[in-house]
Order: C-alpha cells, then sequence, then structure tokens
C-alpha cells in the first residue's frame, strides 16, 4: 500500500493499493484522521470501488466531528477489531496441534495465496467484495477452483476460531461470498495390466537410463503397492511408523487421516511382506523416509517419469483424467465396486464420512442393477424373466 497522501479536503487522504485495480487503475482507499483525547487518530472510510469518494469521506468526518463535540461514541473509540495476522498466529498453532499433517495444507495456504492479501487487514475491515475480488483474482491466474475453495474455507475457519477464542464477534465475510464450482472428481482408475506394467516400472531406476535395472530400495514401488492394496493416501503413508503395523491380525492402522480418525486396512498378502520387510527395529520409527531418514514431504517426482515412460497420460489434457498417485487410492476403491463390494464397506475402508462420497463408484456395479431389474420383471412374468434389452426395444 502506497504511503497517504492529502485531498483537497480537510482532514482526509487517499492511498493507492499496490494490489487492488478499478476499471483499469489502482484503486484509491480513502483515510479521515482528527483528534481525539488530544491524539490524532485515523480511520479507513473505503475504497472507490466499493463506492466511496473523497467527498462522502468528507462529508463523515464532518459526522464524526459533530458526534464528538456532542459527546456521542466514536468508532475510534470502540474496540479494535484484531488484525488478521494476530489471529493466524493463534490458529497456526492450534492447526499444528488439532489439523491432520500439522497443518501443513493450510499454512501453505495462507502463506502463499491470504498473507500478502490480508495479514495487516482488520477482521471487521475484510468485506465480501475483498473476497470475491480475490476469488476472481486467484482464478484469473489459472489456479483451481478446488484452491480458491480451500482459500475461502480457511479464512472462514480463521474467523469462527476467532469467534470462539473471544477475540472477535463480528460477522463471517466468507458468508456472503459464493463458492468456487468444482468438478475435481477423477474417473480414470487403472486396470490390472495397468498396475502391474506400473509397478514393475516402479522397481526400476527412473533416472538414468544407462542402469536401467531394478533398484535396491524400491521405496516408491512399495508404497504405491500398499497405496494400491489398502487406499491409503500419501500423507497416511508418509506418517506410517512401526507401531502402526500389527502382523498377528494382518491390520494398518491409519492414524495420520484426512478426517483425523484412525482407521484400520486389512492387509493382503503382498503388503504383508513389505512391511514385514520394512519393519523398523524402533517401532516408533517412521516405515518409509527420505535418504536423511526424515518423514516424507511429497510423492517423488519419479512417478509423475515412470507415467510418462509408460505414456499412460499421453493425449490427456483433462487433470481429472491422468494418473497420478492418488489414482492408486481411486483404483483401490473402483476395483472393490466392481466386484460387487458394498458402498457402506467401501466407505469404511476408504475412511470416508459418509457412504455418499462413495456413491460415485456406484456406476461401477451395473450387473448388480441389472440383476435387480430382472428380478422385478421375472415377478411379473410368473417367476420367467425375459432380458431386459426387449423393454428398451419396446419403448422405441
Amino acid at each position: 500500500m502506497a504511503t497517504r497522501k492529502r485531498t483537497k479536503y480537510l482532514g482526509v487522504y487517499q492511498r493507492e493499493s499496490l494490489e487492488r485495480t478499478f476499471k483499469g487503475k489502482p484503486d484509491v482507499c480513502l483515510d479521515i484522521t482528527y483528534k481525539l483525547d488530544g491524539k490524532k487518530v485515523w480511520e479507513k472510510i473505503g475504497w472507490l470501488s466499493e463506492g466511496y469518494t473523497a467527498k462522502l469521506a468528507s462529508d463523515i468526518r464532518a459526522d464524526r466531528m459533530q458526534s464528538k463535540r456532542h459527546g456521542k461514541e466514536l468508532p475510534k473509540q470502540k474496540k479494535k477489531a484484531p488484525l488478521l495476522s494476530d489471529v493466524w498466529t493463534k490458529y497456526e498453532g492450534w492447526a499444528k496441534l488439532n489439523k491432520s499433517r500439522g497443518g501443513s495444507d493450510d499454512i501453505s495456504r495462507y502463506n502463499c495465496y491470504i498473507k500478502d492479501r490480508f495479514a495487516n487487514e482488520r477482521l471487521d475491515s475484510i468485506s465480501p467484495f475483498d473476497l470475491e475480488r480475490m476469488k476472481n483474482d486467484l482464478l484469473k491466474k489459472d489456479y483451481s477452483p478446488a484452491t480458491v475453495k480451500h482459500c475461502l474455507v480457511l479464512i472462514r475457519q480463521i474467523y469462527n476460531k476467532a469467534a470462539t477464542w473471544g477475540v472477535y464477534q463480528g460477522p463471517n465475510p466468507v458468508r456472503g461470498v459464493k463458492m468456487p464450482s468444482i468438478q475435481n472428481q477423477r474417473n480414470r482408475f487403472l486396470s490390472v495390466e495397468e498396475a502391474n506394467a506400473l509397478l514393475k516400472e516402479l522397481k526400476r531406476n527412473p533416472w538414468n537410463k544407462e542402469e536401467y535395472k531394478e533398484l535396491k530400495d524400491p521405496q516408491l514401488h512399495d508404497m504405491a503397492l500398499v497405496s494400491l492394496h489398502t487406499g491409503a493416501r500419501a500423507g497416511e503413508l508418509f506418517s506410517l511408523t512401526g507401531s502402526d503395523i500389527d502382523l498377528n491380525h494382518d491390520l494398518i492402522a491409519l492414524r495420520d487421516t484426512k478426517n483425523k480418525e484412525t482407521r484400520y486396512a486389512p492387509m493382503t498378502k503382498d503388503v504383508q511382506d513389505i512391511l514385514r520387510r520394512r519393519m523398523p527395529e524402533d517401532r516408533s520409527a517412521l516405515i518409509f523416509t527420505t535418504k536423511d531418514s526424515e518423514q516424507i514431504k511429497e510423492v517423488s517426482n519419479a512417478f509423475g517419469r515412470v507415467v510418462d515412460r509408460l505414456k499412460f497420460n499421453e493425449g490427456v489434457n483433462d487433470p481429472r483424467q491422468r494418473i497420478v498417485f492418488h489414482t492408486l487410492r481411486h483404483t483401490f476403491a473402483s476395483w472393490l465396486a466392481i466386484q460387487g463390494t458394498p458402498l457402506y464397506t467401501i466407505a469404511r475402508l476408504m475412511g470416508h464420512k459418509s457412504i455418499s462420497m462413495s456413491e460415485r463408484y456406484s456406476h461401477l456395479s451395473p450387473d448388480h442393477k441389472r440383476d435387480a431389474v430382472n428380478g422385478i420383471e421375472a415377478t411379473f412374468n410368473g417367476g420367467k424373466g425375459i432380458e431386459v434389452h426387449t423393454i428398451e426395444k419396446h419403448r422405441e
């Protein structure tokens, strides 16, 4: 924000925004100043883009002077709302203790998209209009609707926590903002042949063509196989420790989940073999680590190189249809649906909070729907069912 400049109106100043624009020019914020109890105070009035003008700011200042003269309470005498940055500091500490992955997603979103825009704004000065502008700016920069929605949800949570902690009791501006429409569900999943080809390639060195041979420690392959056989997310694998593995009952406890609820994943024989081989001597130690024995933060880009080598994404422009590590989790659920697993069971294995989240897989078991219709048909025909497609022919 630029420094304040005088206007032709007494006690009215203006400052140009370094980020906001209005009618092709930098947006201008109008401030007024006056003395209160012998001290000079400043009060933000508003932006040109919100309909405020220097003349209107002057009229508001005149109203403040009249209220002061007659002993009425002025806005500056009221307790100031906290800065967003101050509330964020407290929220960040709370998120590290209470949110999955230590709140790393929220911290990243705040630092990347919110901090520079709103950190020094007071909670009562951020309007739905400001948030709509942020939303539109991010969408114009080709950030995904999901990313933009996550940012708005984070701001909403910060306001809600501020109210819970008793540091701010004003309105939550996010309530006046329409969330962007999100259509990011992945429909593509791996066939058995594709999955086997992928696992085979992940055992090889994806970087050095001259050493195109099996790796001594195919950790990425092992992580991919565990995800494919259990539906585990990458973040859940990163935080997996020896104490989470119950080889006696063939169960994996996935504790650092997206919804903060522990779920238990049954192990296949291949998963058992991998985890038994990787079991650390210290049961509190991580199963999968970096070369420096630290916790992994993101999936190696070697995964993408292998996918490219197999040409799984060749000619695929829709990001929802591209093969990424998360596709392995989606493949696990899709295979369950194809073999007729009830949606309730899929929801439990996937860690979905409601069965509605698993209904996206219901279309993968059409034979069960056809059997149900044939059963009704058989009832109407004295136990002699006819093929469903004959009804379709009559309709035509």
